[in-house]
């Protein structure tokens, strides 16, 4: 069973997760950590409690969600993980870090693409690849049928969606992905987002405004 850690990263309050079994096998969700003291509590968490980082994911590549990716991945010898249509939201990136004021160093590895369908294996348990794109060209969400539970970036947010004004966004698809691909998940789905606080389906699709 995978236990699920989060951390909150960056002035720009990103949501950065650790998913985990009982046999310290771990996966790096979407590394924020943008300051050197956010990367040391990502990492010194790790190794405190003996973990294994088996594989970096990325929901999707703005610049928020992959601050650490170049850290993380040097330190554990990691491969990122994603949609391929995120390759070129994640090299425009560090050019956006500028517009932001907050330069830093981009991955530059090699690149493992996920699309709709994959299974991510931690362990002995295993994550749905659901494609959500809409905040992003090619957002992907990690869904845990087992435990219930969505790893969901920027698509549903407690009482709020991602916004699609971004290059690459798009309303119409972003809401008609929530309603196709996540709304037909069970209401007790837990949604962990990648700002705020965790929310239901069930919640979202009787509260969100944005979505009635």
């Amino acid at each position: 069973m995978l236990k699920i850690k989060s951390f909150v990263f960056s002035p720009i309050q990103e949501n950065t997760y650790l998913l985990y079994d009982e046999f310290n096998n771990c996966a790096i969700i979407d590394p924020g950590c943008y300051f050197d003291a956010e990367k040391e509590q990502l990492v010194g968490f790790i190794k405190k409690n003996g973990l294994e980082p088996k594989m970096l994911l990325n929901t999707h590549c703005h610049l928020d969600h992959v601050f650490g990716n170049k850290h993380i991945a040097e330190t554990f010898g990691l491969v990122a993980q994603i949609h391929e249509k995120e390759k070129p939201v994640l090299e425009f990136a560090p050019a956006s870090g500028l517009m932001w004021d907050m330069p830093f160093d981009n991955y530059t590895g090699e690149f493992i693409f996920l699309k709709e369908g994959d299974k991510i294996n931690i362990g002995e348990d295993e994550l749905d690849v659901i494609e959500a794109p809409g905040h992003s060209p090619g957002h992907i969400c990690f869904y845990s049928p087992k435990q219930n539970f969505l790893i969901g970036g920027d698509v549903l947010f407690n009482r709020s969606i991602g916004r699609t004004d971004l290059p690459g966004g798009n309303h119409a698809q972003l809401i008609k992905n929530i309603k196709e691909k996540l709304f037909v998940l069970p209401d007790a789905t837990v949604v962990y987002s990648g700002h705020g606080p965790v929310t239901t389906i069930g919640e979202e699709k009787r509260e969100n405004p944005y979505l009635s």
